[in-house]
């Protein structure tokens, strides 16, 4: 599923145009967005949790001409399903 159908199943479901469907899906992308970007953990219970996760610095191998190369330190973002969503998928 991708974002405009999500849009119109939330617009059928919540009684809403698509384009205000289309526009509140946009609302909650940006603040989940936001907060993860501030490193704050999302939790959406019965769904999952969006956290920031950090990778340490490590070392890699160059795969043409496998030299030994450093890959810095970064952070990701993880998401960790909620009971509910792993029941769901379990069905």
């Amino acid at each position: 599923m991708r974002k405009p159908e999500l849009a119109a199943a939330i617009a059928e479901r919540a009684d809403l145009s698509k384009d205000k469907a289309s526009q509140v899906l946009n609302v909650i992308l940006d603040e989940i967005t936001g907060s993860v970007a501030q490193g704050q953990d999302v939790s959406l219970i019965g769904f999952g949790t969006f956290t920031v996760r950090e990778r340490a610095a490590r070392t890699g191998k160059n795969p043409q001409t496998g030299q030994p190369l450093t890959i810095p330190a970064s952070k990701t973002v993880a998401f960790k399903p909620g009971k509910g969503l792993k029941d769901a998928v379990a069905k």
